[in-house]
């Protein structure tokens, strides 16, 4: 792994970092749940429309528009994400990951998580490994095969997830 750490502060989502972070979430063009009981998303796995409010079930979006939302959300989970990982400094894979990670499991959780103290205590090996600790839907392990159809993809984003933060190829 490249041993190169910028302070968290400098670091903003690379376009590949960006790919990737649209490419697991995919397009959709109307709100409805990813999953079933989770809350609709539209767009590239946004939550809230451009006034802000929660979306309702089958409300629709266009791509331009949906980038814009993207790149909205990505700004404000980036910051949030540099607040509780404030003193720290990371890769740029590492950040992308993290950042990728609270981009779908919301950036509370992941300050929650033990991947601040990790980090902070200079345990990054430890802090990349937590991100498959990230691995229900409501409640169902998708790392199970038998929950494969009702997680979709979760499992092996956070594989790449795991692997973009170690500096692999995802």
């Amino acid at each position: 792994m490249d041993d190169y750490r910028i302070p968290v502060a400098a670091l903003a989502l690379t376009l590949s970092g960006f790919a990737a972070y649209v490419g697991y979430e995919g397009y959709f063009p109307v709100a409805k749940p990813p999953v079933a009981g989770d809350v609709a998303t539209y767009g590239f796995g946004t939550t809230t429309g451009a006034d802000g409010k929660p979306l309702k079930g089958g409300e629709k979006i266009t791509p331009p528009a949906a980038v814009q939302l993207a790149v909205r959300d990505v700004e404000a989970h980036s910051e949030r994400l540099k607040g509780c990982l404030e003193g720290v400094s990371l890769t740029q894979n590492e950040f992308d990951a993290y950042l990728s990670l609270a981009l779908n499991v919301g950036t509370a959780n992941v300050c929650k998580s033990s991947i601040p103290a990790k980090l902070k205590r200079g345990d990054y090996a430890a802090a990349c490994k937590t991100i498959l600790d990230f691995k229900k839907a409501q409640g169902r392990d998708c790392s199970l095969a038998a929950n494969k159809s009702f997680c979709g993809g979760i499992w092996i984003r956070r594989q790449g997830e795991l692997k973009l933060c170690l500096g692999e190829q995802p």
